[in-house]
């Protein structure tokens, strides 16, 4: 198979967002769906909030580049996935607006039922995409209804096959996992050690559901000989990245399991691409009406355009938000919002006194 073609390059660069995205966003989304079980209190949920303050925006920035990469570069690709799978895709699209717009305004109020409000808006904005993404990724590689015109003629309920929904499942506990390894790096005192132990607790079901997937996807390619391009050692080392993060965490290399964790993540999201290249969406009604990097890409003018101006743009955003995690780098302890109270308060008593 000849790699060397504009198609194979942007549906490798394409990848690699899409594992930026994950790899990102998925301690975003990891802490999101632990603020209501590693908090005791408000200031609790304000620590962990601030550790992911500053970042998912930018993060998910890496969504919106790989959904214009797809536009631009494969458009039967980008027609077909946002039209058959329009419902899942709304539904991540309402989360993600819901939790952004709910950072915004939870401080907004000093109630407590406002900010409670606010806080299960994050909640469900961060565990229904971690969900929806692996179900809608399980979905492409097992295969979904595509006529010969390549146009997606199945329902909503076809994607929820069995197979897919353990991607949900696998995608869901592996953030949530990164998400409380995150924290051991982000916080201090207390509840850093909630995070380290809670970790410690769901790596069961990240390590089983990450098992599972796997196990399924080596034994579908090797039972229909649709493998793809996939090293054997990617997903073994996604596995065993896995494997290792609950004896990392218990001798508190907190940074080596945060890379146990990323690794994990890259490697199986690789894993799918890997294993679908190179098709980009199967037909689940017959293998010769999938869509592949070829039948589904823009004109050869259009991918040449795009790559210089990949070239030129890509090392300048990879390099600004590099830069942004190396300002925003500290910890955040409850003493930076206690001693913020504080001294708010005695401020106002400052002033109530010189106005007597």
């Amino acid at each position: 198979m000849d790699f060397w073609n504009l198609e194979t390059l942007w549906f490798t660069l394409i990848a690699v967002l899409w594992l930026g995205y994950f790899f990102l966003e998925g301690f975003d989304f990891g802490v999101g769906t632990l603020l209501p079980f590693l908090s005791k209190d408000d200031v609790d949920r304000r620590v962990m909030i601030n550790t992911i303050g500053p970042v998912w925006d930018a993060n998910e920035v890496w969504l919106l580049v790989a959904g214009g990469a797809m536009f631009a570069a494969f458009p039967e690709w980008y027609a077909t996935l946002f039209s058959g799978f329009y419902l899942a895709l709304l539904l991540i699209l309402l989360a993600l607006i819901a939790r952004g717009v709910a950072f915004e305004f939870r401080g907004k109020r000093d109630d407590a039922r406002w900010r409670a409000r606010w806080d299960q808006a994050i909640f469900w904005g961060s565990a229904i995409p971690a969900l929806l993404w692996g179900v809608a990724f399980g979905s492409i590689l097992r295969g979904t209804p595509i006529d010969a015109s390549g146009e997606y003629v199945g329902t909503f309920f076809d994607l929820l096959h069995p197979y897919a929904l353990l991607g949900g499942l696998m995608t869901l506990s592996l953030f949530t996992l990164h998400g409380a390894v995150f924290l051991t790096l982000k916080t201090e005192g207390e509840i850093t050690d909630r995070a380290r132990a809670y970790a410690r607790r769901i790596w069961w079901p990240a390590a089983a559901t990450t098992l599972g997937f796997l196990s399924w996807s080596y034994y579908t390619a090797a039972t229909t000989g649709d493998r793809g391009i996939v090293p054997d050692f990617v997903p073994i080392t996604a596995l065993a990245a896995v494997l290792v993060v609950s004896w990392l965490l218990a001798e508190k290399l907190d940074g080596w399991a945060f890379l146990a964790t990323g690794t994990a993540i890259l490697l199986t999201m690789a894993t799918i691409f890997l294993n679908l290249y190179p098709r980009v969406m199967v037909s689940s009604i017959d293998p010769d009406f999938s869509l592949t990097i070829f039948n589904a890409s823009s004109t050869t003018y259009t991918l040449t355009i795009m790559s210089w101006v990949a070239l030129i743009m890509t090392p300048v955003v990879i390099a600004y938000q590099a830069w942004s995690y190396w300002v925003f780098r500290k910890r955040v302890s409850r003493d930076q919002f206690v001693s913020a109270a504080t001294v708010a308060g005695d401020e106002d008593a400052g002033e109530a006194e010189a106005g007597s």
